[in-house]
């Protein structure tokens, strides 16, 4: 049967005398305009997935709360000092949260490149930023505070690479654009980080460049060279280079936290040791909420980095595992959504948001058991920090806008 083209099937049909046929029986041709939607009108958000999200930042304001009012009693006088703050946060991500759920997600495509290059911009811009406690990773915004630029390249990390991973998704396997590209970007981005330094951000960016490249179909033969590359790279500087000589330190205090060789090397592992402090003396059930110990200063900025330890101590082996599986389920259920998203660009784009959040959840937990060395990473929706809060559930509601039109059963 001969394929009939569009066309030709518009053409109005003959009479028998060759005439055109008109009136009722004429076929009639409608043209059909594509609408031009900034926010997207179809199927509603997750609930589950936003359940999950805000059960996980009432309970993380909690503990930070817990966690923070003596330190901010003594530092400040004023023992609500941190959480006013990150209530104030809080609000402002959620609502921004929502807001960009309505948003549709298809837009951020021509967003990628200029994001990209706008975190450039203030990764530079923070190195001429005067340094706090040696390191250049804050940009001051005088009564507002002040915020990391390195947040910013993780999205912007996560938006690009899904923006050209999905346009050449049928040539990942070549080297010209499966490969080269995702390197420069991955190079410049890690330069900038470690130029001020920031090796915890830069572990995590380079981490989530790789996953989010594996699940583009880049062949394994080259993440081999690469992170045979990044390990030369990462040697040399630790060996070689004053900048990051200090990184032998804590690999020593690593492996042995407990360690009284050295008076400079104990005050070095005093984070660490009593973070382990902490855990141990939370038991199975825990001390009770708002009963811990070392965060009477102690347990240095508890509200910070090491957090997860005043979770255990007042929480116990139960409370700490009752937040890990919500973290889990929070990044199966994204994890989901994504896979069910219409195309290859929501699908990518919120794999990668929801990846980045369970890198970081490991490597906090790590850190804080004394698994991997400290390397200073926050843990999502429980760290005290506006940028990364506000950032993440921004971030959220990129899924969620995901989540609008994947095809998943929404409950």
């Amino acid at each position: 049967m001969r394929d009939v083209s569009t066309a030709e099937r518009a053409v109005p049909a003959r009479g028998a005398g060759g005439a055109r046929q008109t009136g009722r029986n004429q076929p009639k041709t409608r043209r059909v305009r594509k609408k031009f939607r900034v926010f997207s009108a179809r199927g509603g958000m997750d609930l589950p997935f936003l359940f999950l999200i805000l059960v996980l930042l009432v309970i993380g304001l909690i503990m930070m709360f817990s966690a923070s009012y003596a330190y901010a009693y003594y530092h400040y006088n004023d023992s609500y000092y941190f959480i006013k703050k990150q209530g104030v946060f809080a609000a402002v991500g959620v609502t921004l949260m929502i807001a960009i759920s309505y948003f549709d997600y298809h837009h951020l495509h021509k967003f990628a490149i200029p994001i990209l290059l706008f975190s450039y911009m203030l990764l530079v811009l923070v190195r001429l930023m005067p340094s706090k406690t040696g390191v250049h990773r804050w940009i001051s915004l005088g009564p507002l505070g002040q915020f990391q630029p390195s947040e910013i390249a993780k999205f912007a990390i996560v938006l690009v690479f899904a923006h050209l991973i999905s346009l050449n998704f049928s040539r990942m396997g070549t080297f010209r654009y499966g490969v080269l590209p995702y390197i420069l970007i991955l190079g410049v981005t890690a330069l900038l980080l470690i130029w001020e330094p920031h090796v915890s951000a830069t572990v995590i960016i380079v981490l989530l460049g790789c996953i989010m490249l594996f699940i583009g179909g880049v062949k394994l033969r080259w993440f081999a060279a690469a992170f045979g590359l990044i390990g030369a790279g990462i040697l040399y500087l630790v060996r070689f280079t004053k900048e990051f000589s200090y990184a032998n330190t804590r690999i020593i205090g690593w492996l042995d936290p407990f360690t009284t060789a050295s008076k400079e090397l104990f005050q070095k592992t005093w984070q660490t040791r009593n973070s382990l402090y902490a855990i141990g003396s939370g038991g199975l059930l825990g001390l009770g909420l708002g009963q811990s110990r070392q965060k009477y200063l102690w347990l240095p900025e508890p509200q910070n980095d090491f957090i997860f330890a005043i979770v255990c101590e007042e929480l116990g082996f139960i409370g700490a595992l009752i937040i890990i599986i919500l973290f889990a389920m929070l990044i199966w259920r994204g994890i989901s959504l994504s896979l069910r998203a219409k195309d290859k660009f929501g699908m990518l784009l919120g794999i990668g948001l929801v990846v980045q959040v369970g890198l970081q959840v490991v490597l906090n937990l790590a850190v804080a058991t004394n698994t991997i060395p400290n390397t200073g990473i926050s843990l999502p929706f429980f760290s005290y920090g506006g940028t990364s809060l506000i950032i993440l559930l921004a971030e959220m509601g990129v899924v969620l806008s995901i989540s609008r039109t994947s095809s998943i059963e929404k409950t």
